[in-house]
């Protein structure tokens, strides 16, 4: 997909020039604990990759998920029957303190890593390096940059340049497929 390829060339740049200050490695799973939402896009992606892996992986990642999104239905702030997260400020509010512990069901508890980690989401590629937000901050995992100041966490940052494709792309796969909102990895994985 060519977003995947925009998105991964942007996280190579970044971590050409920040290198030296990232932890990330095979093992570190801070960045899977806690839920986060993800495209329909992103969520489309999973299930080609959740369709891909080998047959006792994929049996593995749909208990994982089957059993999370079990865990998160009592409280989840969105449409149970389709996953996709609500978009009232009531919803938004109540996410903000939701499922903080939950591990992703794509993460091996074994090892680790992630089971689809070719088709991981476009947030869980770029997470590490700096990464402007909305709101105009800089994202970073708290591991990483650990005692670099602020001019080189802004020297490092990923170009987000890539967020105008990635919303060209759900636009899109919105008209094409009717899917719309976000959703949880969980979910994602649960409906393959």
């Amino acid at each position: 997909m060519k977003l995947i390829q925009i998105v991964d060339a942007a996280v190579a740049e970044a971590v050409g020039r920040g290198g030296g200050w990232l932890r990330c490695e095979p093992g570190c799973s801070q960045c899977c604990v806690g839920v986060f939402g993800i495209s329909q896009v992103d969520a489309a992606e999973l299930r080609v990759g959740l369709g891909k892996a080998d047959p006792v992986t994929a049996a593995r990642v749909r208990a994982r998920a089957t059993a999370s999104v079990e865990r998160l239905a009592p409280w989840f702030p969105g449409d149970l029957a389709t996953g996709v997260l609500g978009e009232s400020e009531e919803a938004v509010e109540l996410f903000e303190e939701y499922a903080n512990d939950e591990v992703c069901a794509a993460l091996d508890p074994e090892s680790g890593t992630c089971d689809l980690y070719a088709s991981r989401p476009v947030l869980c590629r770029t997470f590490g390096p700096p990464m402007p937000s909305g709101d105009g901050d800089l994202a970073v995992c708290e591991l990483c940059f650990e005692g670099a100041d602020q001019a080189e966490i802004e020297r490092c940052a990923i170009d987000p340049s890539f967020v105008e494709v990635e919303e060209r792309m759900i636009e899109e796969h919105a008209e094409r497929t009717g899917l719309k909102g976000r959703t949880l990895v969980a979910f994602a994985l649960a409906q393959a």
